[in-house]
């Protein structure tokens, strides 16, 4: 059985996608993960994560992937124990140094994208250094992948969603050149996504194509300055949904989905998709097939557009932003949940009417989302509220006093 493995960069992301079907959960410590701008876990909150993971049956990954320098390495080292202790099952290391210590307290040694793990021999080397997993590097192909998985002694990881970076296994210079602000530390401020302009230089044209694409007209745009702007640093975002029979028979253990810096809703929906499919497959593979709502739920949160990355051929489209169908605003907060009556009431600053979507998120609750078909205010049916008021909607997952609540609102072009 394949694991789905799904990111949470927070106690709401963390129930989130367990709600939604996550096998594992992979999370950050501060200081020593790939995503220092999300909140993330200290560790003291271990203990707590491991403990409601267990009440799904879930794997705990701790990611401490950035690149160690002596006194970071020490000070990781110092925490093994206490790490440990937490009951976690697993560290996600980009250094192989640390695996002998990992291993000897009782934790699992995943091996991290970032030590570009492309060939069997590495596989076999880290096997006898005593790690359990390596993910596999994001420039392989399927087919590549599945003669390295065949032929692997230990477990291989891919990924199969999310944002994925310009630099070979995300080694980037860029954001320390520009900023100071280190991506191999977990701090990059992404001016790949940036929308950049190009001069050119007057003179003999050098630049020979070796790409099979004959147009190249995705890399540059002309501007009435007579400048050329490019988001050519910026790559779509990975989407494998429609290839699970192929993923599936590749041999890899897990599944992973990117994105611990994004919101808990778009971990709850990706997870549950993914989740759908994978079952799917395993239930009836003869007759599998890809539901083309599934696509539509993902297009519906946080994504650059979509492309397989390097599985079947070298990426090349360029992405410039979110482009997402809906944007969240923030509208209100749970007052109350009455159980019996399986009835919210939600204290509002916006207006809403039956048929919005909404998206209610919090620690214990997770991500939930509803499309409102019942409101009442004072015992009375309503269709329309408006903001300042308090009104009662019939939901029947329960959520919570101080839970935040969200409408999916259409993105206009300018949004």
């Amino acid at each position: 059985m394949v694991e789905l493995l799904a990111p949470a960069g927070n106690f709401i992301s963390l129930r989130a996608v367990l709600e939604n079907g996550a096998d594992a959960v992979y999370f950050g410590l501060e200081d020593y993960n790939m995503r220092a701008n999300a909140k993330n876990f200290s560790l003291d909150d271990l203990s707590e994560v491991a403990g409601i993971a267990k009440e799904y049956g879930a794997k705990t990954y701790l990611g401490t992937n950035i690149i160690l320098n002596e006194k970071l390495a020490c000070e990781l080292k110092a925490n093994l124990e206490a790490i440990s202790s937490s009951e976690i099952d697993g560290l996600i290391l980009s250094d192989i140094g640390l695996i002998e210590d990992t291993v000897s307290h009782g934790l699992e040694a995943h091996i991290s994208v970032q030590e570009n793990v492309t060939n069997s021999f590495t596989l076999k080397t880290l096997k006898k250094l005593g790690a359990k997993r390596a993910i596999l590097s994001r420039e392989l192909s399927l087919v590549e992948i599945t003669e390295i998985a065949k032929k692997s002694p230990i477990e291989t990881e891919i990924f199969i969603h999310g944002a994925i970076c310009m630099a070979i296994s995300g080694r980037c210079f860029l954001s320390y050149g520009l900023y100071g602000r280190s991506a191999n530390c977990g701090d990059c401020l992404q001016p790949c996504r940036k929308n950049w302009t190009l001069t050119y230089e007057e003179g003999e044209d050098n630049v020979i194509n070796f790409s099979d694409v004959e147009d190249e007209s995705f890399i540059i745009t002309g501007s009435d300055d007579g400048s050329y702007r490019t988001n050519f640093f910026s790559p779509k975002d990975m989407c494998m949904i429609e290839y699970i029979p192929e993923l599936m028979e590749s041999g890899v253990a897990s599944f992973k989905i990117e994105g611990r810096a994004r919101s808990a809703d778009y971990g709850a929906m990706v997870t549950g998709i993914y989740r759908e499919a994978i079952d799917s497959y395993i239930e009836n593979p003869d007759d599998y097939e890809v539901r083309p709502q599934w696509m539509d739920e993902l297009t519906s949160v946080f994504n650059r557009g979509f492309d397989t990355n390097f599985y079947f051929n070298t990426p090349f489209e360029k992405s410039e932003d979110n482009q997402s169908k809906y944007i969240k605003r923030d509208i209100g907060q749970v007052v109350n949940y009455y159980n019996k009556v399986k009835a919210a009431e939600i204290r509002i600053w916006d207006d809403l009417k039956i048929g919005d979507k909404i998206i209610i998120q919090g620690q214990t609750t997770g991500s939930v989302t509803h499309t409102i078909e019942s409101m009442q205010i004072e015992g009375k049916p309503v269709e329309n509220v408006e903001k300042g008021s308090n009104v009662a909607i019939a939901i029947p997952i329960k959520v919570r006093e101080n839970d935040f609540v969200y409408k999916l609102v259409e993105r206009k072009d300018n949004d």
